[in-house]
């Protein structure tokens, strides 16, 4: 029962992840009233806090290994609370500063499950051998993607049950009760006895690969964020598909999911590298492909959102396991480590957002109404055209990649 608890832990963090990045924006601007270029704000001075938090985070759990199960219980406490409180918000006086003071609960509370799961892969791992650590990976990312999937259908299901609104407030108390009984479920993986490194430091990162891998990191996940933060409004304002959302959503992480253990045992046959440069191309073919749609057009929005989603699990499962497998090589101790994998990977998500959400409210566009077509082709810019650039030039630099320091 280890790797399925492994997979519960992620779904919980996968669900409280994607709300944040993907339910936020819209449900920020449409119940209470807050612009989009004040929330990009708002994200980008949390991801400023996290710069000092998330290497902190990884400091202490290193530095405290004989109370993982506590970090563990703090981070499930944190989301079980943080989001009734943030999707039961409504407009009003001092609606951004509560806001602002529950979201920092929120991200903080994500970011030590997710720097505790990533950085106690050779301790969960049935042993610190690569393709232990890849089957690890495996189970790991799909509960991230079940859990995703969860997310992605259920403010319409909730709505369909008879949630009242858009079923915002019901899904607060649904990701609190996810949080709860995860909380519970998953105690027993948290007693193992922990697998300690070397202590990490930048000279030893380096050595590693570790420091390319996080360069990696950061550009890869620039597209995947403008793509997450501008999903529903590109397929709701631009696409004006706004029933089709949730399933296209679906859809979207269904074909990841589907594709991680695929993604998995072609890394075992040609390489981590090899496997991750034919899943990078993948990407940018359904950025351009998202450049070129028609409003209306569902069927080719559903097969790039299978592309798209294939693609996803290819970037999911490896760069992460490529990750632990170089500090693992290198006997270094993972927590501080993915501390600033995960602050890179946040980081990525608000330069998004500060970069994105500003750019359309200058271009005019407003969620849910009658957007002029110059808002309507800087959404399309910012939705696919400058994801493809971006997912290019990562795609260019995972090419210098040494080949020895992917191989599974």
């Amino acid at each position: 029962m280890l790797y399925p608890r492994i997979s519960l832990y992620a779904l919980m963090l996968a669900s409280a992840g994607i709300p944040l990045y993907i339910h936020l924006p819209q449900f920020a601007a449409t119940n209470l009233g807050i612009g989009l270029g004040t929330l990009g704000v708002v994200l980008l001075a949390i991801r400023l806090l996290d710069l000092i938090q998330d290497p902190l985070i990884g400091w202490a759990i290193d530095r405290w290994p004989q109370t993982q199960a506590g970090f563990a219980l703090a981070a499930a406490a944190g989301l079980t609370f943080g989001f009734p409180l943030l999707f039961g918000l409504r407009d009003g006086p001092f609606v951004l500063v509560k806001m602002v003071m529950i979201l920092v609960l929120l991200f903080s509370a994500y970011s030590l499950g997710m720097i505790l799961l990533y950085g106690r892969s050779a301790t969960l791992a049935r042993s610190a051998e690569p393709r232990a650590l890849m089957t690890l990976a495996a189970f790991r990312e799909s509960g991230m993607l079940m859990g995703v999937i969860l997310t992605a259908i259920a403010p319409a299901m909730l709505v369909s049950l008879g949630a009242s609104g858009q079923g915002y407030t019901a899904f607060g108390f649904l990701l609190g009760a996810i949080a709860i009984v995860t909380a519970v479920l998953t105690r027993p993986i948290w007693v193992r006895p922990v697998v300690m490194g070397r202590q990490l430091s930048f000279a030893a990162l380096q050595h590693s690969g570790g420091v390319k891998l996080l360069i990696l990191a950061v550009l890869n996940s620039l597209p995947v964020a403008l793509t997450s933060t501008l999903f529903l409004f590109f397929v709701q304002d631009y696409l004006t598909l706004a029933k089709l959302a949730g399933p296209f959503l679906v859809l979207f992480f269904l074909s990841a999911g589907v594709s991680v253990p695929g993604w998995g045992v072609l890394s075992h046959r040609i390489g981590a590298k090899t496997a991750l440069l034919i899943g990078m191309p993948l990407a940018i073919a359904s950025f351009v492909g998202a450049a070129f749609l028609a409003p209306g057009n569902a069927v080719g929005f559903a097969f790039i959102c299978i592309a798209s989603g294939a693609a996803l699990g290819a970037d999911m499962v490896l760069l992460p396991a490529l990750f632990s497998i170089a500090l693992a090589k290198a006997g270094l101790s993972a927590g501080t480590a993915f501390g600033i994998w995960s602050f890179a990977g946040k980081l990525a998500l608000a330069l998004a957002a500060a970069i994105a959400l500003p750019l359309l409210e200058t271009h005019g566009f407003t969620p849910a109404a009658d957007n002029s077509p110059e808002a309507l082709r800087a959404l399309v810019i910012a939705y696919a055209i400058l994801p493809c650039f971006l997912k290019t030039a990562a795609f260019c630099y995972a090419l210098r990649l040494p080949s020895e320091s992917s191989s599974l």
